[in-house]
């Protein structure tokens, strides 16, 4: 088995943050205990591209024990749990590739890696796997049935390839069910995202001014966490309506150009290019602080801040010092790259546990159901959505009340009204 990983020797460090990791994902557990059985998944060669962490380790797991073969590389170069592949590699005779802060051209020879094997099924977090296949010949997709996207950034690039009708084969929008987005995005994304920044920089969130770009459930969850620790939340948007929801949920809503001016720490969640600018950096405070958690790292206008500077160095970890030409220093946190992954360890596993049983039921459905399904980007089904929303709650020991026979006559009828 081929791999490529950091060190080998952290496989005992990883086994046991991968088992931590697991102690909080009940559904996924459940849905093991299940795919042991019933082996839902036998004989069919899983690519993934994905975060390398813990909870992609569990996954890996339900998915070998579905009777998948599973391929792995990293889905960020800067995402990767070094511990986490290399007990990948050696205890679960897993073929992962990945190494946390590899360079662009490894980045991709790893990508190229796991495709090596001609999977069935591909597994992407940003769809940067699903790119390189449809830029290469297409005889390098003949074997696959199908695939799943994880997150937003992932499912607006299949979305176009699909209005041009170029996508090759279909994909379930994982990122679009609502046990999904509604929690992982939020809460995970939310707690995540403050975690990375304060791990990188050790500020007082408290009293600063805290700009998030983007008001979509990742920046709902952002604001929300940040407004927790005292911080005084900025919100910059595109969208009317978004806009007017973060000024009702009780923050200041502005353009980026007079946010840029007044912000203490920004943070970018939106999905798109260029969201701060060279001309927003020009007008910043001496020592603001610069995040992404968006997946690419180009929601920063990261080559128009180094025209600006007349130097960089790394002043901590995880920290780029700035020096522009008058002498006021800004701050880029993890390169631009998600900050979450860069300087912290991602979402907690509670909240993974849903977003992964989405993928691992998702895969299932796939691979029972792809000869009905075109070349098109599909939701998650609201059968499997429900599902694990009722294992989840099950797991947290709540129970909910269900319709009597009259409340759904009721509910289906159109006759009774007062």
């Amino acid at each position: 088995m081929k791999y490529d990983v950091k060190n080998i020797n952290l496989a005992k460090k990883g086994s046991l943050r991968i088992e931590w990791a697991s102690n909080n994902m009940p559904v996924l557990n459940l849905i093991k205990q299940r795919f042991l059985k019933e082996k839902p998944l036998k004989g069919l060669k899983i690519a993934a591209c994905l975060h390398v962490t813990t909870e992609t380790g569990v996954l890996s797991e339900v998915l070998k024990s579905g009777g998948a073969q599973v391929f792995i590389c990293a889905s960020n170069p800067l995402s990767t749990q070094d511990d986490v592949a290399a007990s990948l590699a050696k205890n679960l005779k897993i073929a992962v590739f990945a190494i946390k802060g590899e360079d662009t051209k490894t980045y991709y020879a790893h990508i190229k890696s796991v495709l090596s094997a001609k999977p069935d099924i591909t597994m992407d977090d940003g769809a940067d796997l699903v790119s390189t296949i449809h830029q290469a010949p297409s005889a390098l997709h003949q074997n696959i049935i199908g695939g799943t996207e994880e997150t937003t950034t992932g499912v607006i690039r299949l979305r176009a390839l699909a209005k041009e009708g170029k996508l090759r084969y279909p994909i379930i929008a994982v990122n679009d069910a609502l046990t999904k987005h509604l929690f992982d995005n939020r809460y995970g994304t939310g707690q995540s995202t403050i975690d990375g920044i304060v791990r990188a920089t050790n500020k007082l969130l408290a009293g600063a001014n805290f700009v998030v770009a983007g008001y979509g459930w990742c920046g709902k969850g952002a604001s929300l966490r940040a407004s927790g620790m005292g911080a005084k939340v900025i919100v910059v948007e595109v969208d009317p309506l978004r806009a007017l929801e973060a000024n009702m949920d009780g923050f200041r809503v502005m353009p980026i150009k007079e946010a840029a001016k007044i912000g203490d720490i920004f943070v970018t969640v939106t999905g798109d290019i260029n969201v701060i600018r060279k001309e927003h950096f020009q007008v910043m405070k001496d020592g603001a602080i610069v995040s992404n958690s968006g997946h690419f790292n180009v929601e920063l206008d990261i080559p128009g801040l180094a025209k600006l500077s007349v130097r960089k160095r790394l002043i901590r970890d995880f920290v780029d010092e700035y020096i522009l030409k008058d002498g006021r220093r800004i701050y880029l946190l993890g390169e631009g790259r998600l900050i979450n992954l860069a300087a912290a360890e991602g979402h907690p596993a509670s909240v993974m546990d849903m977003s992964f049983a989405n993928q691992a039921l998702s895969a299932e459905y796939m691979a029972k159901n792809y000869k009905e399904l075109q070349n098109q980007v599909y939701k998650v089904p609201d059968d499997i959505d429900k599902n694990i929303a009722a294992l989840k709650l099950k797991s947290l020991g709540i129970k909910i009340d269900t319709l009597t026979p009259e409340q759904k006559k009721y509910l289906a009828s159109w006759e009774m009204g007062t």
